[in-house]
């Protein structure tokens, strides 16, 4: 009875001591932000129009590069979800052809254009923080909403 109300205790003792986000919040609800250390850079918000070729569904958003730009090769992102799932966010890589940036689904080809893996962590009522959970190169990247054609657009120098 002693070890399970001290294992209780210590269980207690590291959620409690959990640390509380005290970094920047977002001005605006249901846009990701990226992270500078105390400041937050907000997504170009976009739409992306949908074009169908032959057995390829296109992607487009107009625009040959986005003006929210990071160094960081694993970008964090902050997000007020007020009517936003996290959870759904996908990221993808986009490719910049006629001055415009796109990203491409296959269904003859295998494998294709997938999301890269985000971790996603709840930091308080509606607060979150995303993350690129694996190194991502230079380029024009999207986060979208799955079964959304609302873009968010960053870009990685």
């Amino acid at each position: 009875m002693v070890r399970k109300s001290l294992l209780f205790l210590c269980v207690l003792g590291l959620v409690s001591g959990a640390p509380k986000y005290t970094g920047p919040l977002p001005p605006k609800p249901d846009i990701p932000y990226l992270l500078h250390g105390s400041n937050l850079i907000e997504t170009e918000t976009g739409q992306a129009r949908e074009e169908s070729r032959k057995n390829d569904t296109n992607y487009v958003i107009s625009g040959a590069s986005s003006a929210a730009r990071t160094p960081l090769a694993e970008p964090i992102f902050i997000i007020d979800a007020q009517k936003t799932s996290p959870e759904r966010f996908e990221l993808y890589r986009l490719e910049v052809k006629g001055g415009n940036r796109e990203v491409t689904f296959s269904s003859r080809r295998r494998g294709g254009n997938r999301p890269y893996h985000l971790a996603v962590t709840p930091l308080g009522g509606h607060l979150y923080k995303i993350e690129a959970d694996e190194p991502l190169e230079n380029g024009q990247y999207a986060l979208s909403p799955s079964g959304d054609n609302r873009a968010f657009c960053f870009e990685i120098y």
